[in-house]
């Protein structure tokens, strides 16, 4: 099992990258959700997200997680093919976590190069935990 730490990677590309080795048959898992970054304004990025969920019905959706555990997952989601049989073993292969949970703890954390936040040019980025505080997440 790969163990991913997510603090200060880029969401979008750490997402691809995970997608990429869980449809090579991995396991993953990814602490510190709460810390990874998402690229662009500030003012850009709360307008995206909250048209997204004042969109639909709490019925029909979409339905945009508030946890940055499930949004990060939510997002590597989306780069899979999901509802096909491939992508659906490779999203059960994928976790997320607030933290570093009890049972990681003495695995050796990875991180990915490519998807550093030095790779930005510019300082224009948002912690995934101030976004889904801003959602409405709950405490955690």
């Amino acid at each position: 099992m790969q163990v991913i730490d997510a603090t200060g990677l880029i969401l979008g590309r750490m997402a691809t990258e995970v997608a990429k080795r869980a449809l090579m048959g991995q396991k993953i898992a990814i602490i510190n959700c709460e810390k990874a970054l998402i690229s662009g304004s500030r003012n850009n990025i709360l307008e995206h997200y909250k048209t997204k969920v004042s969109r639909g019905d709490t019925f029909k959706g979409p339905f945009i997680h508030r946890m940055p555990d499930r949004f990060v997952r939510r997002t590597i989601r989306g780069m899979l093919s999901y509802k096909k049989e491939k992508g659906e073993k490779a999203f059960k292969r994928i976790m997320c976590y607030i933290g570093v949970p009890e049972e990681l703890k003495d695995k050796e954390f990875q991180t990915i190069k490519n998807a550093s936040n030095e790779r930005l040019s510019s300082e224009k980025y948002m912690k995934v935990s101030e976004l889904t505080k801003i959602l409405g997440a709950r405490e955690w």
